[in-house]
């Protein structure tokens, strides 16, 4: 079975940070494109970081842009996002993903974020004082 376990996450007041992690099991990053997703109460699902098969790559939403940072630990076969000077309106469910290594043509987001095929179960990030 092929999953992706998350840790991080919590309640963390307004300009705080947090780091989340998330680690394959039955598969592994190195190879993959991975990205972090969220969905907020009331909202859609929405990509906002995503990070090449390589790592030269990364997709920012310009909600998070210069805040939130992407990485991944191929020895430790694990993707990270950290999230700088969070805001009340990054509230959301948090989730990882991967998807399989091939080729993907569309718009920037889609090659970089679409077809992701493996999920992370979620995790509560709040922005509250």
């Amino acid at each position: 079975r092929c999953s992706c376990r998350r840790r991080g996450g919590g309640l963390v007041q307004p300009g705080g940070s947090l780091r989340l992690s998330c680690a394959a099991s039955g598969f592994t990053f190195d190879d993959r494109a991975v990205a972090w997703f969220r969905q907020a109460p009331g909202k859609g699902r929405e990509g906002v970081s995503c990070l090449s098969r390589s790592g030269g790559d990364t997709y920012y939403s310009d909600s998070v842009k210069g805040r939130f940072t992407i990485s991944r630990d191929n020895a430790e076969n694990t993707v990270y996002l950290q999230t700088n000077s969070l805001k009340p309106e990054d509230t959301a469910v948090c989730y990882c993903a991967a998807r399989r290594p091939r080729t993907y043509s569309g718009s920037r987001y889609y090659i970089l974020c679409g077809g992701m095929h493996y999920w992370g179960k979620g995790t509560q990030v709040t922005v509250s004082s």
